[in-house]
């Protein structure tokens, strides 16, 4: 019998079974389709040594006049710029005092005891401060340095609270081969070291990940609804940031909370110090109006006009907050948010749905998601400034990161289906649709996040599993070979972005604080360890499987031509069975089925003889090994009929 061509259709299929999927594959991590083919996904490393606090769910890349190639993260408690994979802390301040000090440790222990003079009201543990002026540690001076108490640290504990003084711990900590480790004092360490000190007080901490909480007190002020009852649950809110560029500067809000602004200046004022500290756009000269909290905030670029989604109402109380509401301020003036008749402030309502969850801006216009429709967002130029269209009812998004657009089409993730709008709203049929969707821990959702890979014309989804409660999966559409496909990696953020030469991915480990960027499609290893890769086929057969097939020998075709091993090898397994129902490698005293087989293979293998009989098979191929990337070509497989029984 001549060779039977082993070619499948691209993409990965789940919402079938194996079987019924004939002539596709069925199984895969890590892989993906080019020019119709699977390989191996290219590989990520750390970006810097360097390291951040907190889980981050938000990044953003921007180009200033002064050619600053700038990354802004925002963290549960952090928002950073990132220049040179050098981390600056600009988060806003709760307060900054310079008041008489001191720092107490114990020989043997990593806590050190602060008691500060005068800190500003409302510090709490899980905040963070940054010390710097330790000029006189006084009997400290050991391990305990000043260069050591100069960073940013947790405050694990608050053991004393007054008008006039704080009493704190925190964890000592150096770092020892790029990993964060405590800084046990020693016996030199043993008076109160202190003095004038600068402690700079971040704003209040928020929450890695969507909490539920009851009764009185849960939460932050303005986070939740005010009085509930102690048996009414309520749902605490991850803490996400959004970003935008205004020139030059950076405008930034929590979701749900208040308006900050960094200012990176003009060319004839520019501000030198990357480490100064955003502050409330509401304190900036000339300030009118600002909403006190935003869902999302986001500059109109063609225009200048800076927006908020569900805001604050213009003559509402400090506290009023209106989910459908859109308001923006003056035309190149951020901070300006009173509507007259000589400027273009403004505000309009959405009229459907009970909240706006995303606003995402595209090429010609701003598309609005509320829990239930879609609208655009476009600027008139008329008195009106900006107007409405309804383009969809009756639709859902999962989460507010959700959404990615490549070539002008937008896709994005909804409850229970993936859509796509390119004009007009259409569902995306998914062949992954089930297989993702029933295993969503959907108390998470707010974690999932999209971007685009457009080296590889993909769209890709981060997402929880049920069983998980942080990120660990991903599933790819890919939009030129109209395939999707499947894996697991765990990642907080992703940016895909061409003032970067990679793109970008977060990770903060569920367990920790410390978080690393990774730049994704480097080299061909999991960062320094070897990556696992596999793809399995569907079940195939001979004339509908009337007859078991026997197969002797396979001749491969693969390219190994990216990777660095010297001499790089994938393992290639048939599976047979002899029912779709059977298990694979069942062998019984009334079969002749032989189990699976496995041969391993390099660049250089013109055939390999491997034995399986079934009335079915199943392909897979896999590689776990450093330095190996391949790719699949078109495996011919030497098989014969061989009885029916």
């Amino acid at each position: 019998m001549p060779f039977l061509k082993l070619n499948f259709r691209p993409g990965v299929n789940r919402d079938q079974t194996s079987y019924s999927g004939e002539g596709g594959w069925y199984e895969c991590d890590k892989i993906r389709f080019f020019s119709g083919y699977p390989q191996k996904i290219g590989g990520w490393a750390k970006y810097s040594s360097n390291f951040f606090f907190g889980a981050c769910r938000q990044t953003f890349n921007w180009i200033t006049t002064f050619n600053d190639n700038f990354l802004a993260l925002g963290t549960d408690d952090h928002v950073y710029i990132e220049v040179g994979g050098v981390y600056y802390n600009i988060t806003p301040l709760l307060g900054t005092s310079t008041n008489t000090t001191t720092f107490a440790a114990t020989n043997g222990s990593s806590t050190i005891t602060v008691t500060e003079s005068n800190g500003p009201i409302g510090v709490a543990a899980g905040d963070f401060v940054t010390f710097s002026g330790v000029t006189s540690p006084g009997g400290l001076g050991g391990n305990i340095t000043e260069a050591v108490l100069e960073q940013d640290y947790e405050i694990l504990t608050i053991t004393t609270t007054t008008p006039t003084s704080y009493t704190y711990t925190i964890q000592a900590r150096t770092t020892n081969k790029n990993i964060v480790v405590p800084q046990a004092a020693n016996a030199s360490d043993t008076g109160n070291g202190g003095g004038a000190v600068t402690s700079r007080y971040g704003i209040s901490s928020g929450y890695a990940s969507t909490t539920f909480g009851y009764g009185w007190g849960t939460g932050g002020y303005g986070s939740t609804p005010w009085g509930l009852g102690s048996s009414t649950p309520v749902k605490l809110l991850q803490r996400d940031w959004w970003f935008d560029n205004f020139d030059n500067d950076l405008v930034m809000n929590i979701r749900k909370g208040a308006i900050y602004y960094w200012e990176r200046g003009s060319l004839t004022n520019p501000n030198t110090s990357l480490n100064t500290r955003a502050v409330l756009l509401s304190s900036l000269t000339g300030a009118s109006s600002v909403p006190t909290a935003a869902m999302q905030v986001l500059v109109s670029q063609n225009d200048k006009h800076l927006l908020a989604f569900g805001c604050q109402p213009y003559d509402g109380a400090a506290t009023d907050y209106d989910p459908l509401l859109i308001r923006w301020a003056n035309q190149d003036e951020p901070q300006n948010w009173t509507p007259s008749t000589a400027n273009s402030s403004g505000f309009l309502r959405v009229s459907r749905g009970s909240e706006i969850v995303r606003a995402f801006a595209t090429r010609q216009e701003i598309l609005v998601y509320t829990n239930a429709s879609l609208y655009s967002l476009q600027y008139t130029g008329t008195t009106d400034v900006f107007a409405l269209q309804e383009l969809a009812d009756n639709i859902s998004i999962i989460g507010p990161r959700a959404v990615a657009s490549a070539n002008n089409v937008t896709y994005w993730m909804g409850q229970d289906k993936f859509y796509v709008y390119s004009g007009q709203v259409q569902t995306l049929p998914c062949t992954l649709r089930q297989y993702v969707y029933q295993d969503i821990n959907f108390n998470q959702v707010d974690q999932i996040v999209a971007g685009t890979n457009e080296g590889f014309t993909e769209i890709w989804w981060f997402y929880p599993s049920a069983n998980s409660n942080w990120n660990n999966r991903y599933v790819i559409f890919n939009h030129l070979e109209n395939a999707w496909y499947y894996g697991s990696i765990a990642r907080t953020a992703w940016l895909d972005t061409a003032f970067r030469s990679y793109p970008i991915a977060c990770l903060t480990e569920e367990s920790s604080k410390v978080g690393y960027q990774y730049i994704h499609e480097y080299g061909v290893n999991d960062d320094d360890v070897a990556m696992t890769s596999y793809i399995a086929s569907s079940d195939f057969d001979l004339g509908d499987g009337e007859q078991f097939m026997l197969t002797r020998r396979i001749l491969p075709d693969f390219n190994f031509t990216q990777s660095t091993a010297a001499s790089p090898t994938v393992t290639l397994t048939i599976e047979p069975k002899r029912f779709s129902g059977s298990a694979t490698n069942t062998m019984s005293s009334n079969t002749q089925s032989v189990a699976s087989s496995s041969a391993t293979l390099d660049q250089y293998t013109e055939q390999v003889f491997i034995r399986a009989r079934g009335r079915q098979m199943a392909l897979k191929v896999e590689s776990a090994d450093l330095g190996v990337q391949w790719q699949l070509g078109s495996l011919r497989l030497d098989v014969r009929p061989d009885g029916k029984r």
